[in-house]
């Protein structure tokens, strides 16, 4: 799950209740026998918890928005890789819940803020072509697809790699022993990948085996692996420049609170309410998470 599947119910509490004039301030959130709770009361408890981070939050978003510019296409091209990294619609509606995502119109949000930083921190970085054709060869010329099955220990492991040396289904067998819960569920499966993205005993492995061979019992950090090569293939470099670009200017990314710092110095800003005036010094910006 990607990490930045934040909660956004916090900030949209805020925010919402923010916009409410003061007449509504007296309606009541919450009435028990206990005492009632009203929308001031509830506003001025996460103004005093979490209304640096919020405000701070709100600033550097409209700053960031008016120097850059996101369209809904890469907010919509954003949000179709999650549910293809999930595996559907009905594995991207449970994630959404487990983290605390209301809907896709607030995974949207948080996705616009997060290409708003992007671009942010990439403005201006320069790769070369000789450094693209070098990471081309190195991870992308030639990929492999394979799927595997992970299980704690080797006992476990050999038992499954007997059952497949007498015929067994790999599927069927990953998802009774896998504990991989991002691939289990497909049988196994992880898609393509290129050198370097596993992890070095996996890689060596995969690299070597031809498509449709099974490898032996594999100790890896994370435990034993039984790996199935699907398929190999070449890659062209022209299909896999604007991945590569996008990578290498990641990797020489300036800090985005760098470009926000020079971005504020330039918005001449001012903070009204005496009680959040020093929001935009606070360095510690994260809301509350919940991750999968």
């Amino acid at each position: 799950m990607k990490k930045w599947l934040v909660s956004l119910g916090l900030a949209a509490g805020v925010l919402s209740l923010s916009a409410c004039n003061s007449g509504a301030g007296s309606e009541k959130v919450v009435e028990s026998k206990a005492g009632d709770i009203t929308k001031d009361q509830f506003y001025n408890e996460l103004k005093a918890q979490y209304g640096d981070q919020v405000l701070k939050q709100m600033v550097d978003n409209k700053l960031l928005e008016k120097k850059y510019k996101v369209t809904d296409k890469e907010i919509n091209t954003e949000i179709d890789k999650i549910k293809k990294e999930l595996g559907g619609d009905d594995q991207f509606k449970q994630a959404l819940k487990q983290n605390g995502i209301k809907s896709e119109k607030d995974l949207k949000k948080l996705v616009k803020t997060q290409l708003l930083n992007k671009k942010a921190a990439t403005d201006g970085v320069k790769v070369t072509d000789k450094e693209m054709q070098k990471l081309f060869n190195d991870k992308y010329k030639e990929e492999v697809k394979a799927s595997h099955i992970l299980v704690d220990d080797k006992k476990t492991a050999d038992e499954v790699k007997a059952k497949l040396d007498k015929g067994g289904d790999f599927k069927k067998l990953a998802e009774q022993y896998s504990k991989d819960p991002g691939s289990k569920t497909k049988g196994g499966e992880l898609g393509y990948f290129g050198k370097g993205q596993m992890v070095p005993e996996f890689d060596k492995v995969a690299f070597k085996l031809k498509p449709g061979q099974v490898s032996d019992p594999i100790k890896t950090q994370f435990g034993y692996h039984i790996i199935k090569v699907e398929d190999k293939k070449s890659n062209k470099f022209e299909d896999k420049k604007k991945q590569i670009k996008e990578e290498l200017q990641q990797q020489k990314a300036k800090s985005t609170d760098e470009v926000i710092s020079k971005l504020q110095k330039d918005a001449d800003i001012k903070i009204n309410d005496k009680d959040l005036k020093d929001a935009l010094k606070k360095q510690d910006t994260q809301l509350p998470q919940q991750t999968q």
